[in-house]
């Protein structure tokens, strides 16, 4: 399979549901096999919790590849979330930075990144969030290559508008640090106003995506996110994979 199809789903789907037995039986019905762990689900400061976390997982035959979303500011219990990710097996974390801690908490995380093998892919989280803008972006990933890179979350990326959000131009921009996919779709009111829908359904020109990720050999982490109907978000989430595999 192609590595932008390699993928699984956010925890944060499943936000209603806080056993992560039952979650890790929900991703598998979906038709998944991984997962990014959000807060949610996990307590990242308690490394003893945490590794029970993720032997619940593995039994359930589900692999932890991303932790997130985490906002960093520099904080030194911070390399508590590297070193969870490092006890999954994970190789991402999707975060935020602030406006006002970003230069330290960079620097912060560049070290800790070298130290456990975990990248950093700063999560473009709309017009409303520090590090959503382009402009934005290309300043924290110049600051923090090669550790911090870029997670693209389609929708959010979408919301700032058509001419800055364009996801499939953003593959372009940040060509080699792509590392981190939330496959996510919106529809905008006549207000701005905006709901998920199905991946593919909405806005987000999936195939086209899809492919300029294969292209420019996209290898990082990938998980569709789908926002809406919390109480019951199987049936929405086994249409987002089938539209996805429908792009192998």
């Amino acid at each position: 399979m192609n590595k932008p199809l390699e993928f699984g789903v956010q925890s944060w789907c499943f936000r209603n549901f806080k056993d992560n037995e039952d979650v890790a039986r929900k991703v598998r019905e979906i038709g998944v096999d991984k997962i990014e762990i959000s807060g949610a689900h996990a307590k990242f400061h308690d490394l003893a919790a945490w590794k029970d976390v993720v032997k619940t997982y593995r039994d359930g035959g589900v692999s932890i590849v991303s932790l997130g979303v985490e906002t960093l500011v520099g904080d030194p219990s911070e390399r508590d979330f590297f070193e969870c990710a490092a006890a999954a097996g994970a190789k991402h974390i999707s975060v935020h930075f602030k406006v006002d801690s970003f230069p330290t908490a960079i620097r912060q995380a560049q070290k800790f990144s070298d130290e456990f093998g975990v990248r950093l892919g700063v999560h473009s989280h709309g017009g409303y969030m520090f590090g959503g803008q382009p402009d934005v972006l290309d300043h924290l990933v110049k600051l923090g290559t090669p550790q911090v890179g870029v997670c693209i979350d389609t929708a959010w990326c979408m919301q700032i508008g058509p001419h800055l959000g364009n996801p499939v131009e953003w593959v372009k921009r940040y060509s080699g640090r792509i590392y981190g996919i939330h496959f996510k779709d919106f529809v905008f009111g006549p207000d701005g106003q905006w709901s998920d829908t199905v991946v593919g359904e909405g806005n987000l020109k999936l195939p086209a995506f899809v492919q300029a990720l294969k292209a420019d050999g996209f290898d990082g982490m990938a998980v569709i996110e789908y926002e809406s109907d919390p109480q019951n978000p199987v049936p929405a989430l086994k249409r987002c994979v089938e539209a996805m595999r429908s792009h192998a």
